[in-house]
């Protein structure tokens, strides 16, 4: 009983960790949605501001659940921390990456903040799939969504 407690107490935290971030970046983002955000070119694939919170939560919950099987169901090690590292690199640059995108709305730093998000994920991936390969599939979504916003931020630079 007690160790099933704690698991769903790990889980909790790590939703409550992501959920939050994804919660900063939404202050910040939102109000901008209207106004200078809606003024910038953008390519045609840019999906339609509603697709964005969908999206983003989605990932947000499979970055928690991937998160909590590497702390709950892995036992400890280097690569653990390893892995419990780059989550938090990555985690990191996804909370910056608002802010410097819409809140100062700087674009091109923007993509040097997701330039650096991109291979983070993909360490994370790698790292993860030798430790827990369902924790690294449930990261592979972001990682596409993360790669699709990479175009859509550059495209943003060069048109603007």
């Amino acid at each position: 009983m007690a160790v099933a407690l704690r698991s769903v107490i790990r889980l909790v935290l790590c939703v409550a960790l992501c959920l939050a971030v994804g919660a900063l970046g939404s202050v910040v983002t939102r109000p901008e949605i209207p106004g200078w955000y809606a003024t910038l070119a953008k390519p045609f694939w840019t999906p339609p501001p509603v697709a964005f919170p969908i999206a983003w939560t989605t990932l947000y919950l499979l970055m928690a659940v991937a998160l909590w099987r590497l702390w709950d169901r892995v036992p400890p090690s280097a690569l653990r921390t390893r892995a419990v590292a780059l989550f938090a690199l990555q985690l990191a640059l996804n909370a910056v990456w608002s802010p410097v995108f819409f809140k100062w709305h700087n674009p091109a730093a923007a993509l040097v903040v997701i330039g650096l998000l991109v291979p983070a994920i993909a360490m994370l991936i790698a790292t993860s799939a030798r430790l827990d390969r369902i924790a690294a599939w449930l990261l592979a979504p972001y990682l596409a969504w993360v790669v699709f916003a990479t175009t859509i931020n550059g495209a943003v630079v060069a048109m603007n």
